[in-house]
């Protein structure tokens, strides 16, 4: 799938039906087959066109319909959407999401990309080094990543990751100080504190921190700042600011019942 690997020389009609034909499947109910998933993915007009007329997306689709017509027990996407720009990712995203919602045939579906498998899974498999890191839903591995490895990756943008040492209920790194949560009172080791930058909140309290701001990423809705609380570097992600400066300090909140412990030694959460 990562290369849609169609026959140049052939119709997209031929295409689809090929696999079918090469079983010596009837003719008839090849046709029923093809219509049948052409009309699915939208390629009924693209039928008599060979792959070089059409679009990397509609190609994708055409990739998508040869494995639709032979109805397999299980798809097996590798890399599907690799080859595509940022928009037609999104745009195929949405076409295979659909495609198995009206389908219901369970799918394989390798990636590198994050956001395709928070976006698409049920279940997510996170594999480092030909080794399973950790197996579940969606925001279950989301919201508590095992270890270091599942925590930097899972999550856009990705989770603050600060090094530092744990003991008597509080967080130190250098000049940073963060009350841990009851359940890491205990906790006496080198660790390392994470939090995601939607979980950083703004405003004054008895926890506040001073955050200076560093550069801004306006996305529109929101706004990625990143900059450092006592030497630490971190992104926050807010709803939309346009009145920070360089240079400014802003108070701000790690919430406590979000925040990440892992032992620095095995990388594993605590």
């Amino acid at each position: 799938f990562q290369n849609y690997a169609l026959y140049p020389h052939k119709t997209i009609y031929e295409n689809l039906a090929f696999g079918l034909r090469m079983r010596k499947m009837d003719p008839a109910q090849i046709d029923m087959r093809v219509q049948r998933a052409a009309k699915m993915l939208g390629l009924d007009e693209f039928l008599k066109r060979k792959p070089k007329q059409l679009s990397g997306g509609q190609m994708q689709r055409v990739a998508l319909g040869r494995a639709l017509v032979r109805e397999p027990e299980v798809f097996l996407l590798d890399e599907p959407l690799s080859n595509l720009d940022a928009k037609l990712r999104v745009r195929m995203r949405e076409e295979i999401a659909r495609l198995h919602q009206e389908v219901g045939t369970s799918m394989v579906y390798v990636t590198h990309d994050q956001v395709e498998a928070m976006t698409l899974a049920n279940r997510i498999v996170i594999m480092r080094d030909g080794h399973v890191q950790q197996v579940g839903a969606p925001l279950e591995v989301y919201d508590r990543p095992v270890n270091l490895f599942v925590a930097g990756f899972i999550g856009s943008p990705e989770m603050n990751l600060v090094e530092g040492r744990a003991f008597n209920g509080v967080f130190e790194s250098g000049a940073l100080r963060v009350s841990l949560p009851e359940q890491y009172r205990e906790a006496n080791e080198d660790i390392v504190l994470g939090i995601r930058p939607e979980h950083i909140a703004l405003g004054e309290g008895p926890d506040a921190l001073a955050f200076e701001v560093g550069v801004i990423e306006q996305l529109g809705a929101q706004t990625l700042t990143i900059g450092e609380v006592s030497g630490a570097r971190l992104r926050i992600l807010t709803d939309r600011v346009d009145n920070w400066k360089f240079g400014q300090r802003i108070p701000v909140r790690l919430q406590a019942g979000r925040l990440h412990l892992f032992s620095k030694s095995t990388g594993q959460r605590l």
